[in-house]
């Protein structure tokens, strides 16, 4: 009998009732959570467990997902955090010699419930028009209609506070403690690159549980500060946007990237705003209006900057727009050292254009020790 035939049946229903069948992959269950889709032709196993995308269930739109399975080494955090997966045509079998598992087998140990066979390009077209929803994946309830009522059960991404629920819970170290900077990092989300990236420019780091407060990140004696990527509305946490006013005041060099971003602006007092559809993949081209250099950047955001709060604050600069649709990408605090990047320069997946704001917070680190001693 054909394999195909074989395999589980699962189900797939949006928020506003647009239907789909194909089979079952990883985990037999059922998810919730909210749509959203990467463009990214490699580097899944990054995006799977990158915390940032915690409560969301992920489309795939490349047409094949699992080709060359899962490596030790390409884990952004300790273990998958999507809610789910809809993918075209998923790879049982992978081809790489250092890989340690399939990618069902991944799925399965970190229990992700996906589903596989159905039209990507479709349900992507659809959300892209009708803007981020709600759906559900099941390979147990076959029921419409009972599947309607879990899906009702699903609350909207805007107004959700997650970065508690992937943070660490215990502050830990990561690098060298011979190193010649301290960072203080609060741990929204963050990915394993991120403190790689630093590590390897000469920090030693501290990561804070997110609602660290800004006394707990200062008993480290830190030379500069890092507010990390994450998943969930930045206007529910008020307490991170407290945190980071008070970085500001004690004036240390400060960098954030992505929802890091988003608190750092909030800070200033400039709004966030959830967006119809968000920014996901490792090809958006953003200008670094600084130097009119244009690069492409790996992207992971569901929430943005509000453009005319940014232009009208007296307090923060525009440095990087987005050019697809002119969002704003990048921000500096007038008279204070403090910056931030809604992208993601670790990339992990996605180019290393971007690896150069990470020497920029070294420099503010190098010159403000130099000017304190």
């Amino acid at each position: 009998m054909n394999k195909y035939i074989q395999r589980k049946p699962a189900y797939l229903l949006l928020e506003d009732g647009l239907f789909f069948k194909g089979y079952a992959i990883g985990k037999i269950g059922t998810t919730t959570g909210e749509l959203c889709f990467n463009t990214s032709m490699t580097g899944y196993q990054e995006v799977f467990t990158d915390p940032s995308y915690f409560g969301q269930i992920l489309i795939e739109t490349h047409t094949h997902i699992g080709n060359y399975g899962v490596h030790l080494q390409e884990y952004e955090s300790n273990a998958a955090k999507i809610s789910g997966l809809i993918v075209r045509n998923f790879s049982r079998m992978f081809s790489r010699d250092k890989a340690i598992e399939s990618l069902d087998s991944f799925l399965k140990h970190n229990n992700i419930v996906g589903i596989g066979n159905v039209d990507t390009r479709k349900i992507v077209t659809h959300i892209r028009n009708k803007g981020a929803m709600n759906a559900v994946i099941s390979s147990e309830v076959t029921d419409r209609a009972e599947l309607q009522g879990i899906l009702e059960t699903c609350p909207p991404m805007e107004g959700l506070e997650l970065s508690s629920h992937v943070s660490t819970t215990q502050p830990y170290f990561h690098g060298v403690p011979t190193a010649p900077y301290r960072v203080s990092v609060l741990d929204l989300g963050i990915k394993t690159n991120i403190l790689d990236c630093l590590a390897k420019r000469g920090c030693y780091l501290k990561v804070f549980p997110a609602k660290s407060t800004f006394e707990e990140l200062q008993s480290f004696d830190p030379h500069g500060y890092f507010l990390s990527n994450g998943p969930g509305d930045p206007a529910a946490m008020p307490y991170a946007v407290e945190t980071v006013k008070k970085i500001m005041d004690h004036d240390s060099p400060l960098f954030g990237i992505c929802l890091g971003h988003q608190l750092l602006a909030l800070a200033c007092g400039v709004g966030t705003f959830k967006m119809f559809n968000g920014h996901r993949g490792a090809n958006h081209p953003v200008k670094n209006l600084l130097t009119g250099n244009c690069q492409i950047t790996s992207q992971n955001h569901g929430f943005g900057v509000v453009r005319e709060e940014v232009e009208a604050s007296p307090n923060v600069v525009v440095t990087h727009i987005n050019l697809n649709d002119n969002s704003i990408e990048g921000i500096r605090v007038r008279n204070k050292k403090a910056y931030s990047v809604q992208f993601h320069p670790e990339a992990s997946p996605g180019p290393h254009d971007s690896y150069y704001l990470f020497d920029e917070f070294i420099s503010m680190m190098e010159q403000d020790r130099v000017r304190v001693f």
